[in-house]
């Protein structure tokens, strides 16, 4: 498996980056989500701001419109979804996909880990979450995994 701090990606607004860059020198742990505004997981926004907010954690948010439609809005509407209902600050990157034919190779990596279900493989739902450290080992959770069991 690469390491899936140095993968790139697209932000919001189009231009390149990586975990490792959104991180800072106390970053120990990513937690990487893919996230949706109609789901019945989205209220684990508000368990994602408050991790986002301990010392050595960024949390990073990936819009995906993949399961049942339920992120179909454009960038600034998920951004003002977020910040007005659950004060969302972490990051949110551009809406891609996380599973399938054009899969970002970012959740290519991610999902060769097992979960402590036991799963290998495909993103099942909205909110299925990863930790990965800063020397790239992941750690996967499912959706109905509290995200503040994770760090």
């Amino acid at each position: 498996m690469g390491n899936p701090l140095d993968i790139e990606f697209e932000t919001m607004n189009g231009e390149k980056t990586t975990l490792r860059e959104l991180g800072d020198s106390n970053t120990n742990n990513w937690v990487v989500v893919n996230v949706a505004s109609a789901c019945g997981f989205t209220r684990q926004y508000t368990q994602l701001q408050e991790i986002s907010q301990q010392d050595g954690v960024i949390v990073v948010g990936f819009p995906c419109n993949q399961f049942g439609a339920q992120e179909p809005g454009t960038h600034d509407e998920i951004c003002d979804f977020t910040a007005s209902k659950y004060d969302v600050d972490f990051p949110l990157m551009a809406k891609l996909e996380v599973k399938g034919e054009n899969q970002n190779q970012l959740f290519t990596e991610l999902s060769k880990s097992t979960g402590s279900d036991g799963h290998t493989g495909d993103i099942r739902w909205n909110f299925e979450k990863f930790l990965v450290t800063s020397d790239g080992a992941v750690a996967r959770f499912s959706s109905r995994d509290s995200p503040l069991e994770m760090v």
